[in-house]
């Protein structure tokens, strides 16, 4: 087992799965194993009883906050994202839990899943990553269709059951940033960009 815990600043991340339904050109998959000098391409996926074993292992107030992200979509797991969050919440019930997400959890787990996680999420950071959906094909190469829509659709209910939401892209020259803001600031959403980075 690799890292399913690792630390960058003044956050704590939580790397559960590698399994995503996007194939990124951008991802940092295809250019290394790590993040710092933690290797993310997991052996195999941990229990929830493996991640609140790491945990427990960790002061957690010394964190800002704890960040569902890694090598893949964490929302693929989603009953073990409800789990470990459960168990954060229960010791630290002030202590920030984001999630940062592809857009796609309610299209594979064919549910709204955001009533289940919305009592111990905090934010949510959902990766719009282009303008349209021909751009967004392009670039996030989803392994369904309509994937774009669904993202869009996914930052819509979001902002019903979670307070702070925010739609991100990376700083690729084929985006048209301006384009993406206004799409976030339509939908009542904070707006990221997020740097390419070949490693961290």
């Amino acid at each position: 087992m690799n890292e399913i815990v690792y630390c960058l600043g003044s956050s704590l991340y939580l790397n559960i799965t590698n399994r995503c339904t996007n194939r990124c050109v951008f991802c940092i998959k295809n250019f290394t194993d790590q993040v710092g000098n933690k290797r993310l391409v997991l052996d195999r996926e941990p229990s929830s009883k493996e991640i609140i074993g790491s945990l427990n292992k960790i002061d957690l107030r010394t964190y800002k906050e704890v960040v569902f992200c890694g090598f893949g979509e964490p929302l693929i797991r989603v009953e073990v994202v409800k789990s470990v969050s459960r168990f954060i919440k229960d010791m630290f019930p002030h202590l920030p839990i984001r999630i940062d997400t592809n857009g796609h959890g309610n299209v594979f787990n064919q549910r709204n899943i955001l009533p289940e996680i919305a009592p111990y999420i905090d934010a949510i950071s959902i990766s719009l990553n282009a303008e349209d959906k021909e751009k967004y094909d392009k670039i996030s190469r989803p392994v369904f269709s309509d994937a774009y829509n669904a993202v869009i659709e996914f930052i819509k209910l979001s902002k019903i059951y979670i307070k702070d939401v925010a739609a991100s892209v990376v700083n690729l020259p084929t985006v048209d940033i301006e384009r993406c803001e206004k799409i976030a600031k339509d939908l009542g959403v904070k707006f990221k960009v997020r740097e390419f980075v070949k490693s961290l």
